[in-house]
């Protein structure tokens, strides 16, 4: 795997493997972090996956120590292939009810993408989309994959609610709001499903970066009846 490795303060390696938002990268990554979680290097702090690089944290303050871990990656860099599986995560099936006010600006985005309301739910079900990264909020997962034609901007003014479920578009990749957050993604739908629990200290996250997930149409009565606040 080709990777460059850039040094970031005295306390941090940035590994970059890619750039921008492409589905190959993104399994670089995930396959680079699997391997440094497995090798377990003396004085790691954290790993963090993003897009198209990962984040190793570590507290080591010799030059000997931290050469050692240069060193270290460098080997588990090569000892990578350069095409990464992309279908090695978990797959999760979620359900989203696109109509009424669960999908509030599902009709503007549709007007804006040229297609009607159920060609956009019909394309926007029809990925399999894999979670890049988490990030901007605890659980907020950040997928790739969402097809091109419904790449659309964010809203030029944010809201400062969005329901926790809320399923949005912002330019090439949708998310999903795991609470009640401020934001300005196109949303157009909602879960039922809670992707957030603190009670569950071992993984208060449903979703992981490198799973996958597949969006589910259901209708208002079939998310009334799944919600547990209802």
């Amino acid at each position: 795997m080709d990777a460059r490795i850039e040094t970031l303060g005295d306390t941090a390696l940035l590994l970059h493997v890619g750039d921008g938002m492409d589905r190959q990268a993104s399994a670089r990554v995930h396959a680079l972090t699997r391997a440094v979680r497995e090798a377990d290097p003396d004085g790691l702090d954290d790993i963090v996956p993003a897009y198209a690089s990962v984040l190793l944290r570590h507290h080591l303050t010799t030059t000997k120590a931290t050469d050692a871990l240069h060193q270290q990656i460098r080997e588990l860099i090569a000892g990578l292939p350069d095409q990464a599986d992309t279908a090695t995560g978990h797959l999760h099936r979620i359900e989203v009810c696109y109509s009424g006010d669960y999908g509030s600006d599902l009709a503007e985005l549709a007007s804006a993408c040229g297609m009607s309301a159920d060609e956009v739910v019909k394309r926007h079900c029809a990925p399999e989309y894999q979670v890049a990264m988490t990030g901007f909020a605890p659980g907020f997962p950040y997928l790739i994959g969402l097809d091109p034609a419904l790449a659309t901007p964010r809203r030029d003014t944010p809201r400062t609610r969005v329901p926790a479920g809320s399923v949005g578009i912002a330019g090439p990749q949708t998310g999903i709001y795991p609470s009640e957050l401020p934001g300005g993604w196109q949303l157009i739908g909602r879960t039922p499903l809670r992707l957030l629990d603190a009670d569950h200290a071992d993984q208060p996250c449903l979703l992981e970066p490198g799973d996958r997930v597949r969006f589910e149409s259901i209708d208002a009565s079939q998310f009334k009846h799944r919600d547990p606040s209802c």
